[in-house]
């Protein structure tokens, strides 16, 4: 697994994805968040990181599938997956060291952006007048949306061998369990009688509840669950392959 993981995090790093992932994500909370005039922190009467965890699932949305697209669309494509398929590896360790990589890229991603904390921290009246704990909680409940976007792109790059199916099929996956519930909620037919129930099969619905600062063990189960779901569907889509 951990021969995987270095090599997608070599192969990140050699080429520019790994630069323009974490380039465009960080210019465009950046834009968002201090210099466009209506969204900007700075024209806020009150300190506040609403934006970062407002937009980054959206940026997430776009920018994860693009970063999960060649993981495993480019071995069928050039036929290097028969090749890993021969190394004494498992498929969990191959699934699991590619997940690993991206998850890694994404966190040093997310990590710069604690300088936008400090940056509010300061700025609060009196120094330090922020709510730290729903900030916390939303940082936490930003990595594991990461995790479960990382592991639909994952599985949808598992099912091609063209890296733009791949991405467009992630997006369209991460959009779905983001806000598709929530939308399926609103239909007459659930409204009053199973809203509620439907509405919790979305990302969104845990996702708001973990930026509220409270670490409930149902929205880190429902994380873990849905990425174990993705990858053990790429582990089946692998072992069809070799069928």
């Amino acid at each position: 697994m951990w021969s995987i993981f270095s090599k997608e995090i070599n192969s990140f790093f050699s080429s520019l994805i790994a630069y323009i992932v974490i380039g465009v994500f960080l210019v465009i909370l950046g834009l968002v968040m201090w210099v466009f005039p209506d969204t900007s922190l700075l024209n806020y009467n009150y300190a506040s990181l609403d934006q970062l965890f407002d937009l980054a699932p959206i940026i997430f949305m776009f920018l994860i599938p693009a970063l999960t697209m060649r993981t495993f669309a480019e071995e069928n494509q050039s036929g290097t997956i028969e090749l890993l398929a021969t190394k004494p590896l498992t498929d969990f360790s191959i699934i699991f060291g590619k997940f690993l990589a991206c998850t890694f890229l994404l966190l040093l991603a997310i990590l710069p952006t604690v300088i936008y904390y400090y940056t509010i921290h300061q700025l609060g009246s009196p120094v330090g007048n922020l709510d730290s704990g729903a900030i916390m909680g939303s940082y936490i409940g930003l990595l594991f949306l990461g995790m479960v976007f990382v592991s639909i792109g994952v599985f949808a790059s598992s099912i091609t061998d063209n890296q733009i199916v791949a991405f467009m099929l992630a997006t369209f996956l991460c959009f779905f369990f983001y806000w598709g519930f929530d939308f399926l909620s609103r239909l007459p037919i659930f409204v009053g009688k199973v809203d509620d129930l439907v509405e919790m099969f979305g990302i969104d619905y845990h996702y708001f509840s973990i930026s509220r600062g409270v670490i409930d063990s149902r929205d880190i189960l429902y994380y873990f669950s849905l990425t174990a779901i993705f990858l053990l569907l790429t582990h089946l889509v692998l072992q069809k392959r070799k069928w």
